[in-house]
């Protein structure tokens, strides 16, 4: 039996002046690697917001790890990495090794300081994702794939059994996407952390992914298979329209 890391069961949510989902539900398994796809408006960010229990569903339920996301307390076991991550102020005074720490707050709290054992942990997390070498830079000095790394990095500090990501090639150069993409996949295969990925540059992750999860303009949602979602008519359907 497949171990369940995320349930949505007949999910709804609506803005005041727009029905966004409807009775949406699916599952995703220890170990996938999920796509979110769809037209603009049909709720991908929101249907993150709500996982993460930012926004309050209609209607539904929603578990992470076996628990309601309302009660669900267990942050060090989730990692999220927004659409705004590399939105960053060129000037904004901080180090890659002062972002990536703070992904430790979730275990040890606010105003802590780093002990060694949290600088190993620090560059073990900028190791995996190649930008060990950089630490000590200005993060608003670095490019938008070398930024988005160390979101990633500051994400995987936690040791997190899922990480969600909204976007996270949105404007970043395609050499930059595939690399992003190449490594989501590693950490999917490799360390066997489950991905459930919002994304606009489906042919560049549908390769590393398992799950594709369509999102549709009357609020319903299906689950594919990468294989399945690969027909070159769906394809070609969900290009035209995002």
């Amino acid at each position: 039996m497949k171990n369940k890391v995320l349930e949505v069961k007949d999910l709804s949510f609506s803005y005041p002046d727009k029905s966004i989902l409807h009775r949406l539900s699916f599952d995703v398994d220890a170990g996938d690697f999920m796509c979110i796809v769809g037209t603009n408006g049909t709720g991908k960010s929101t249907l993150l917001k709500l996982i993460l229990n930012q926004l309050s569903p209609l209607e539904g339920e929603i578990k992470l790890l076996g628990t309601n996301s309302e009660k669900y307390k267990d942050f060090a076991s989730i990692a999220y990495v927004s659409q705004k991550a590399t939105n960053i102020n060129r000037d904004f005074p901080a180090t890659v090794e002062e972002v990536v720490s703070l992904g430790l707050y979730s275990k040890k709290g606010l105003f802590k300081r780093n002990t060694k054992e949290d600088k190993k942990l620090i560059d073990s997390a900028l190791e995996r994702v190649g930008m060990l070498d950089y630490k000590h830079r200005q993060i608003g000095y670095l490019s938008g794939g070398q930024q988005q790394r160390v979101f990633i990095a500051k994400a995987l500090i936690s040791d997190p059994r899922i990480i969600f990501l909204d976007e996270p090639t949105t404007g970043i150069d395609i050499r930059a996407v595939d690399s992003i993409c190449c490594l989501l996949g590693d950490l999917n295969k490799n360390s066997g952390i489950t991905i459930v990925m919002v994304t606009h540059d489906i042919s560049s992750i549908i390769y590393h992914s398992n799950k594709i999860l369509v999102l549709s303009e009357d609020g319903s949602g299906e689950v594919m298979t990468s294989e399945e979602f690969n027909s070159q008519s769906m394809l070609t359907h969900v290009h035209h329209h995002l």
